[in-house]
């Protein structure tokens, strides 16, 4: 009896924790370019292996309920392979997809496009939930948004001819 008391209790711990841990990154910059040009540029799945320094090959299509098929680099500088359903497409303003394993690991990823004075604000946003957040620490994925943020600008402005520098 002492032990099913026991099995409970270890039940329901690991059953809260899969469903309190919660971490998230931010990254965000305002690229001059229009909504449509970086609409552009994100939805070109076939180059993100020319530009984007996390998600080297990208399969789909950015369409609500779809799947998109994803190599990204590791932190060890490795590669895995990550499926997302598509949840929200929002033409020329937002992206939302889901992926994971509930009460393990998931992520809910958002791109969002706003315009801005100067240029669009193009914002990346991700919320992990499940037990595994509490051995695992995101804060590299944020760095490399920040480094995708600044490739998508190189890349828009290479689309725009624009030679102006890329640190804003």
């Amino acid at each position: 009896m002492k032990w099913s008391v026991g099995v409970l209790v270890v039940v329901v711990v690991v059953v809260l924790a899969g469903l309190t841990g919660r971490k998230s990154v931010h990254a965000e910059r305002i690229i001059a370019g229009s909504p449509e040009a970086i609409w552009a540029v994100l939805t070109d799945t076939a180059s993100y292996g020319e530009w984007n320094p996390i998600f080297v090959r990208a399969t789909g299509r950015y369409e609500e309920e779809g799947t998109m098929h994803y190599q990204m680099k590791t932190a060890d500088g490795g590669a895995t392979e990550v499926d997302a359903r598509v949840k929200r497409v929002i033409h020329e303003r937002e992206i939302n997809q889901f992926g994971g394993m509930r009460g393990v690991l998931t992520f809910n990823h958002t791109w969002q496009l706003e315009p801005t004075a100067g240029g669009t604000r193009v914002t990346q946003r991700e919320e992990y939930r499940g037990i595994g957040v509490w051995f695992w620490d995101p804060a590299w994925v944020e760095q490399v948004y920040e480094e995708a943020l600044v490739a998508l600008e190189g890349r828009v402005r290479g689309r725009l001819g624009s030679s102006a520098p890329l640190d804003s």
